[in-house]
C-alpha cells in the first residue's frame, strides 16, 4: 500500500462527482399505484422537477416541463409545494410562486389568480380534499414594498384544484401556519400555527375544526401545544383519528387526540427518542399510516435513524434495512416509500415492505459507481465539553483503500458545524465529507448543544447561547480528537454554512484553536441579521441571543465583525449573490476587515447562487476551492489539478 501525507492521497472522489447524474430526491407522493416525487436539478441550475412513475415498472416522467420548476419560497425555505390530483398534477412555480395545475397531454395552466405585486402570493404545504377537488394549502402574502417583515401575512386557504374559484381564507391570525391536513372523510381538518418570537420548534398549536364541502371551517378547538410545547406533523389514520409528534415528554413522540376532547392526547409509544425533526421546511413526514392502521416509524438514536412498525397495543417491531436515514415516509398498499440512505449509499428514493424490510430502489440521487474502499463509515462520539456536560458528534477516519499517512504522522482535522443552528449531522453518505476523508483528512460533524436528535432539554441549551457553548462545543470535539491521537492538533480547520457560518467565524474570531476556517454564506453580523432577515426568522434570534434591539450589546459581544482584532488566521468565504437569508453584505464587510488587517483570506461570489447553493459549477468550485485552501494554510498539496484561489493579504501566509 503507497505511502503519502495526509491530505495528497489521489481520489477517485473528484468534485465532479458532487455533481455528475445527481439530482436532490424529497417529498414522496402516492396516488393509487403511482408513485412521485421532486427533483431538484444541479445541472439544470437547480432546477426542480415534479417526476411520477405511473405504476410500479414504469418509466418515470416529467410532469413539471422545462420552463418551469416545482419550489415554493414560502418561508424563503420552501418544502412541500406539489400534490396529486389523480391523473393531474399540481405545482408552485419558482418563478410567479403561483400554483399550476397538468393534466396529461395538456401544458401547465395557472389555478390561483395573478397578484398584484409579482410573486407576492406565494403557496406551500399543498393537500387535496379525498375527492380531489379542493385543495388547502398555506399563503404567504408579500406588501408591494420588499424588505419590511413585518407586513408579510401567512394563512390557511382553500381553493378549487381546477382553478375555477379565487382561494379563500380557512385560518388566519397567527404570524405562521403549516401542515394543514384533511380527515379521510373530508369532514374535518387540522393545522398548525405560532407565532413570534417562537420558532416551530419551540412552541406551535394544533388546531381542528369541521368543514363543509367548500373547507369552510365552523368552531375551532385547540387539540394541544403551546408556547412550551413543539407539535408537529397532524394527520389522520385511517379510521379517522387525528395524531401528531409531540415533545411535551422531553421528546418528539406520537399522539392520538383524546377520545373526550376535554382530555389529554394518547402517548402512542413513549420512548427517549426522536420521532420528529424541527420544521424548517413544509412537509416533513416522519410516520405515516398503512391501510390497516398500522403506524410506520422513523426515529433518531445516536446519531442514526430507525424505521419500526407500531402495533395497536403499543409495541414497535423494528423494521431491518441497511439504512441509517429516512424521510418522507409515505404508504402505499403494506409497503412504504421514502427517501432513505446510508454511510455507503446516497439518499435514494425507495419502497420498503415493512414485513421483512425488502428494498426496491425506485430512483437513485446519485449511480453507486465509488468502491466502499474510498468511503469513511462514522461512529457516534460522545465527548465532554463545557459547564460539565456532554456533546455529540460523527467521527470519520481518512479512509483509502490505496493509501495511509506516514507512520508518526496525525491527519488534519475539518470540524463541520451544521446549519440551523437547530439542525443535526446526518450519518447517510456526503459525498463532501467524503471528499475530504478519501485525501487523508480527517472530519467531524458535530451535534452541539442545540441540535435536534437528543431530546428537547439538550435542543434547549442554546437558548441565549449561540456563539458560546456551540463554539465550546465544536473547539473541545477537535481537542478531544487530538488527545485521544486521531488528529493533529495543530493542524484543525472549521467549516460551516449559514447559522454553521456564525458558528465557523465565532470560533476563529473568539478561540484561538483553529488554524484555518470556511465560512458558507455564514452569519458575521448578528444585529444585521436580526434586523434584515426574512419573516420566518425575524425573532429567532430572540430566542438564541435575546431581544432585539434591547440586547443590543450582547449582539455586538457576539457578532465576529465587531471582533476582527481578535482573528488571526486565514478564512475562505463563499457567498451567494442573490442570498435573501444572509445577504452578501456581511461576507463583504468580514472580507473588508481582513483587508484592513492584512490576514490572508479568500473570497469567492457567486452570481445567481442564493442562501444554498445549486449550480452545479458552483458546487464544484467551491469543493475544490477549499480544498485547496486547506492545503495551502495546513501544509499539504492535493492531488487534483485545481485552479488556484486568488488569496489577498497572501504574503501572511505561514503554512504549518
Amino acid at each position: 500500500m503507497r505511502v503519502a501525507p495526509y491530505g495528497s492521497w489521489p481520489s477517485p472522489i473528484t468534485s465532479s462527482w458532487l455533481v455528475e447524474a445527481v439530482v436532490g430526491l424529497s417529498f414522496p407522493l402516492v396516488e393509487g399505484d403511482s408513485v412521485a416525487w421532486t427533483e431538484a436539478r444541479p445541472a439544470e441550475a437547480g432546477r426542480q422537477v415534479l417526476v411520477r412513475q405511473a405504476r410500479p415498472g414504469a418509466e418515470p416522467v416529467d410532469v413539471v416541463p422545462e420552463g418551469f420548476s416545482a419550489r415554493t419560497l414560502a418561508h424563503e425555505y420552501g418544502g412541500l409545494c406539489t400534490a396529486l390530483a389523480g391523473q393531474a398534477a399540481l405545482f408552485c412555480n419558482m418563478a410567479d410562486q403561483r400554483v399550476w395545475r397538468v393534466d396529461p397531454g395538456a401544458p401547465p395552466r395557472p389555478v390561483t389568480p395573478e397578484p398584484a405585486v409579482a410573486g407576492g402570493e406565494r403557496y406551500a404545504d399543498l393537500w387535496l380534499s379525498p375527492d380531489r377537488r379542493w385543495v388547502v394549502a398555506v399563503r404567504e402574502r408579500h406588501p408591494p414594498a420588499p424588505g419590511d417583515a413585518r407586513q408579510v401575512v401567512n394563512e390557511v386557504v382553500a381553493f378549487p384544484a381546477d382553478g375555477s374559484a379565487s382561494p379563500h381564507v380557512v385560518a388566519a391570525g397567527h404570524d405562521f401556519f403549516s401542515a394543514a391536513r384533511l380527515s379521510p372523510d373530508g369532514r374535518r381538518l387540522a393545522w398548525l400555527a405560532w407565532d413570534h418570537p417562537a420558532m416551530p420548534w419551540d412552541g406551535t398549536w394544533l388546531f381542528v375544526a369541521e368543514v363543509d364541502g367548500e373547507l369552510v371551517p365552523g368552531p375551532v378547538r385547540l387539540v394541544a401545544g403551546g408556547v412550551d410545547e413543539s407539535v408537529s406533523q397532524p394527520r389522520f389514520s385511517p379510521d379517522g383519528v387525528l395524531h401528531f409528534l409531540s415533545d411535551r415528554s422531553g421528546w418528539w413522540n406520537l399522539y392520538a387526540e383524546a377520545e373526550d376532547p376535554a382530555g389529554a392526547p394518547r402517548p402512542r409509544c413513549p420512548r427517549d427518542a426522536e420521532l420528529g425533526r424541527p420544521d424548517w421546511v413544509f412537509g416533513q413526514s416522519t410516520y405515516t399510516f398503512l391501510a390497516d392502521g398500522r403506524a410506520v416509524l422513523a426515529w433518531s438514536e445516536a446519531g442514526a435513524d430507525h424505521l419500526g412498525l407500531l402495533d395497536p397495543d403499543g409495541a414497535v417491531c423494528e423494521v431491518p434495512t441497511r439504512f441509517t436515514s429516512f424521510a418522507g415516509l409515505t404508504a402505499l398498499g403494506d409497503t412504504v416509500v421514502a427517501v432513505a440512505g446510508s454511510p455507503r449509499e446516497a439518499p435514494a428514493l425507495v419502497r420498503i415492505a415493512v414485513a421483512d424490510g425488502a428494498v426496491e430502489v425506485l430512483r437513485r440521487s446519485r449511480p453507486v459507481d465509488v468502491d466502499a474502499g474510498y468511503l469513511s463509515v462514522p461512529r457516534h462520539i460522545e465527548f465532554p465539553t463545557s459547564g460539565g456536560e456532554i456533546a455529540h458528534g460523527l467521527f470519520y477516519a481518512p479512509t483509502n483503500r490505496d493509501v495511509v499517512g506516514p507512520d508518526g504522522e496525525r491527519p488534519p482535522l475539518v470540524v463541520m458545524s451544521h446549519g440551523g443552528p437547530t439542525s443535526q449531522t446526518s450519518s447517510v453518505l456526503n459525498p463532501t465529507v467524503q471528499l475530504f476523508t478519501s485525501r487523508g483528512l480527517a472530519v467531524v460533524a458535530v451535534d452541539y448543544r442545540g441540535s435536534t436528535g437528543y431530546g428537547r432539554a439538550y435542543r434547549q441549551r442554546l437558548r441565549g447561547q449561540w456563539g458560546v457553548i456551540d463554539v465550546d462545543d465544536c473547539v473541545n470535539a477537535a481537542r478531544w480528537l487530538a488527545e485521544q491521537g486521531e488528529v493533529d492538533g495543530r493542524r484543525l480547520a472549521i467549516r460551516g454554512g449559514s447559522a454553521g457560518g456564525y458558528t465557523t467565524l465565532a470560533a476563529l474570531t473568539f478561540r484561538d484553536v483553529f488554524a484555518v476556517g470556511a465560512s458558507h454564506y455564514g452569519v458575521a453580523d448578528a444585529a444585521a441579521l436580526a434586523q434584515e432577515t426574512h419573516k420566518f426568522e425575524s425573532r429567532y434570534l430572540d430566542g438564541l441571543i435575546g431581544p432585539w434591539p434591547e440586547a443590543e450589546a450582547l449582539y455586538r459581544e457576539r457578532s465576529p465583525i465587531h471582533h476582527t482584532d481578535q482573528l488571526s488566521c486565514p478564512v475562505i468565504f463563499f457567498q451567494g449573490s442573490e442570498d435573501k437569508i444572509v445577504p452578501p453584505d456581511q461576507a463583504l464587510a468580514m472580507a473588508a476587515a481582513l483587508r484592513a488587517k492584512q490576514i490572508p483570506f479568500a473570497l469567492q461570489v457567486f452570481d445567481g447562487e442564493q442562501h444554498g447553493f445549486r449550480q452545479a459549477d458552483t458546487i464544484t468550485r467551491v469543493a475544490e476551492a477549499e480544498l485547496w485552501f486547506y492545503g495551502r494554510v495546513l501544509g499539504f498539496t492535493p492531488a487534483d489539478a485545481i485552479e488556484p484561489v486568488p488569496i489577498e493579504n497572501e504574503q501572511g501566509l505561514t503554512p504549518r
